[in-house]
């Protein structure tokens, strides 16, 4: 069973859904919001969603549910979002290493997942947001919108009730760890092709070769050879 709230205005929807767990172990609960005025991203870093034009979503997975380790349901959950984007707008969803969903070259989604205890239940959170009608990101230049990118105009509520059924049917569903690793190969985000890095403040060209099982993501480097780096340890520029 999943259970969705909408929420007017909130700081954060990885905040307030603590606020109505726990759950029992076979449920799942959500809540969303399109005027989120302190998100979460990734490492610390804040997530501006706008008003009304965007989706700031998080849900809440009991962890005895997913049987594949936490790194690789990272990836897993971005493969899942990234399918249901390419359903919706019949577009190239890329997934550019950790979580962030590209399309067009354009940052259109990133997720955060946290693995949160609360009276005795451990939990999955998914954080999720998501640029639906944004139609001005030049403060932020690498960022796109489905409507900048693809031209099409979602009616939030809409679009937010089907990802909700989508992620629902879609997250806990067997699946193996090799088969999400390969998934995420395919559709690696300037995977094969010569980019430019930044490690240490220092920049240079390089060309993703592939992400590990064990999360890994594996860079042949201009000066330096084959190389491979965790979260935070590269910084991909484009």
């Amino acid at each position: 069973m999943t259970d969705l709230f909408y929420l007017q205005e909130c700081s954060s929807t990885q905040d307030e859904i603590e606020k109505i767990l726990p759950v029992d172990h076979n449920s799942l609960k959500a809540v969303y919001t399109f005027n989120q005025t302190q998100g979460k991203g990734q490492y610390g870093n804040s997530w501006d969603s706008g008003e009304n034009k965007n989706l700031a979503y998080s849900l809440a997975i009991p962890t005895e549910l997913i049987k594949i380790q936490f790194h690789l349901f990272n990836f897993h959950t971005a493969e899942v979002v990234a399918d249901f984007l390419a359903n919706m707008t019949k577009e190239r969803v890329e997934i550019k290493w950790p979580n962030d969903l590209i399309i067009h070259h354009k940052k259109i989604a990133g997720l955060l997942i946290e693995k949160k205890k609360i009276d005795g239940i451990s939990f999955f959170v998914i954080g999720l947001g998501l640029n639906v009608l944004a139609n001005k990101t030049e403060h932020l230049p690498k960022a796109g919108s489905l409507w900048t990118q693809t031209g099409i105009s979602f009616d939030l509520k809409n679009l937010t009730e089907e990802l909700h059924k989508y992620l629902g049917l879609h997250l806990t569903a067997n699946v193996s760890e090799s088969s999400v690793i390969e998934k995420l190969n395919q559709n690696l985000f300037r995977k094969d092709m010569i980019s430019v890095f930044e490690i240490g403040q220092v920049r240079q060209n390089g060309i993703i070769r592939k992400v590990d099982d064990e999360g890994y993501l594996w860079v042949e480097l201009e000066n330096g050879g084959l190389k491979k780096f965790f979260h935070k340890e590269i910084s991909l520029l484009y």
